[in-house]
């Protein structure tokens, strides 16, 4: 029985740009998490990061349904006895548009070393200006 595999020379990654103005959080987050993936293309391997790069800009005007934007809440915790701090959406809208979009694609990854390697390729703006021109992304409409 004959195994492939895909060498390193022969990955070649594209890079895509992504306006996400006035788009649902998770509907985006999910197919983005895809194209970061790369489960797409046609020699998709689990265990390769093989996926593309994607740049995300107008991450501060996500938006979500129903009553999301008072009652989700966003932990972490300092790692001493009484150091948890939560905070809404809405107040994490204001301070860090971009850390909304960046933890809702981590979680649809995969945990460990080559889910860092993953998010690594996702560069997310909050507004529409962004310094990957040189690259020359191709622009997705959702």
């Amino acid at each position: 029985m004959n195994i492939l595999s895909i060498k390193k020379k022969n990955i070649y990654f594209k890079w895509f740009l992504i306006d996400v103005k006035n788009k649902i959080l998770g509907r985006i987050a999910s197919k983005i998490a895809i194209i970061l993936r790369g489960k797409f293309k046609k020699n998709f391997f689990p265990n390769i990061n093989i996926g593309d790069y994607v740049i995300v800009i107008n991450a501060k005007y996500l938006k979500i349904s129903g009553k999301k934007k008072i009652n989700k809440i966003y932990y972490k915790h300092s790692g001493f006895p009484g150091g948890i701090s939560k905070i809404n959406f809405f107040e994490m809208q204001k301070k860090f548009p971009c850390l909304i979009l960046k933890k809702a694609i981590k979680g649809m990854l995969p945990k460990g070393p080559l889910g860092y390697k993953i998010i690594k390729k996702l560069k997310v703006y909050s507004c529409n200006v962004h310094p990957h021109i040189a690259q020359q992304p191709k622009i997705l409409n959702f």
